[in-house]
């Protein structure tokens, strides 16, 4: 098992302390030190490094109770830009933030039934990234690095994916086909700790110890917060509880096995649910997820039988997974994530609450509440936007890397 070394410990204490400023800016160091639990001398260093890096400003002072006024320190916006990319099985999502992580621009494109080779996406995802730094008139040399979240297994050290069911990808060298198109810094992960990371800065996890972030999208999983922090495992492969079986010998899943839960709750079980209760019903897109969805949440607006039926339906097989979540894992909070729990909204979480509370110990479930994700933008390109940051925060204080003499054909670099 790989130590910590000082240098990632110091890194994950710049982190923090950026992290709980950008939540209550402007605020003081001796605030940052009871919100952190570190020194104030250590607080201290790192606020001063942080404002030697242009990512701190100072803005005046405080009165205390009988001392000397405190100073204060915000964000500094304009003091870099962070770049986040949802790659999701049905879309390619990019946002540009500021350093405050106020969202400066976006593109987005959809994406096709088997436009999902990696030079395909790869393509996407560069053109999408050249997009938001055009529209928002970002230097390339403020853009501190891009954090790019793509579904399934990933080695986060080699960037690489390692397993992507629904594509069908084995070990694709993502961060290195993407670095021949974009020379800014890449940082890789997936939308289970995009999201939950996303839940814990802005969202219903902010302030919670333990939290559960369900993803609905195509995919379907658990991002983890326990004890304060990202939970991964010990191999980055933590919360893959859309592959954790449901109905022993149910529907076939893309990962081999049978009757997992994403087969039954996410967007291409839930079609599969509708077709199964009414295959002549108009609110079915065959070819179309994110239509049979809309018109789903459409059906729900205006009480469709067969709308209330097949949520009805869906709920009952996610109440049942998200009872065994909270029985083993006895969260403060479940958060509803991701494009279908945003689309079919307040009717799914009132059919799951019921659902849960048929199945779920009564001791736990008293403790745990189960909400909608609050965060207005895309959580996962919010998510991947820390991660940039993360590794804009580790490279402080290394020897630059050789940049080449001249960027590759069409690629998204920084002006000389």
């Amino acid at each position: 098992m790989r130590r910590g070394t000082s240098r990632d410990i110091r890194t994950a204490n710049r982190y923090e302390v950026l992290r709980q400023i950008i939540a209550r800016s402007p605020t003081s160091r001796q605030e940052l030190a009871a919100a952190t639990g570190l020194s104030l001398a250590t607080v201290a260093t790192l606020v001063g490094e942080l404002l030697d890096l242009g990512m701190l400003t100072e803005v005046g002072f405080e009165d205390s109770a009988g001392g000397r006024p405190r100073g204060l320190v915000a964000v500094s916006a304009g003091g870099g830009a962070l770049i986040g990319v949802d790659i999701a099985e049905t879309y390619v999502r990019v946002e540009l933030f500021d350093l405050a992580l106020g969202v400066l621009a976006r593109a987005s494109q959809d994406m096709r039934p088997g436009e999902n080779r990696p030079e395909q996406v790869v393509a996407q995802v560069a053109a999408a990234i050249g997009s938001v730094v055009a529209q928002a008139g970002v230097e390339g040399a403020r853009v501190l690095g891009v954090g790019v979240s793509v579904p399934g297994q990933v080695d986060r050290e080699r960037g690489v994916c390692e397993y992507a069911p629904n594509w069908d990808w084995h070990d694709v060298p993502l961060l290195t086909l993407l670095s021949e198109h974009i020379a800014y810094p890449l940082h890789l992960d997936n939308p289970l700790r995009a999201c939950a990371v996303a839940e814990l800065w802005f969202g219903a996890a902010r302030g919670r110890g333990d939290a559960v972030v369900v993803n609905l999208g195509t995919g379907v999983g658990a991002g983890l917060a326990l004890g304060g922090g990202l939970h991964r495992g010990v191999s980055n492969s933590a919360g893959e509880w859309g592959h954790t079986t449901l109905v022993l010998d149910g529907r076939p899943c893309h990962c081999g096995n049978h009757g997992c839960v994403e087969t039954y709750v996410g967007a291409p079980g839930i079609m599969r649910n509708l077709r199964e209760s009414s295959p002549a019903s108009p609110l079915l897109h065959p070819e179309d997820q994110t239509a049979t969805i809309d018109a789903m949440a459409r059906g729900l607006a205006d009480r469709d039988p067969v709308a209330v039926a097949v949520v009805r339906e869906t709920a009952r097989y996610l109440g049942a997974g998200i009872a065994d979540l909270v029985n083993l894992l006895n969260p403060e909070v479940v958060v509803l994530s991701s494009w279908v729990a945003a689309t079919l909204g307040e009717p799914l979480l009132r059919e799951v609450r019921e659902a849960v509370a048929r199945h779920a110990l009564p001791r736990p479930l008293a403790a745990t509440e189960i909400v909608l994700s609050p965060i207005p933008t895309d959580p996962v390109c919010l998510g991947a936007a820390t991660f940039a940051l993360e590794g804009a925060l580790r490279s402080v204080g290394q020897r630059p890397a050789a940049r080449p003499a001249a960027p590759a054909r069409g690629r998204t670099a920084p002006p000389a």
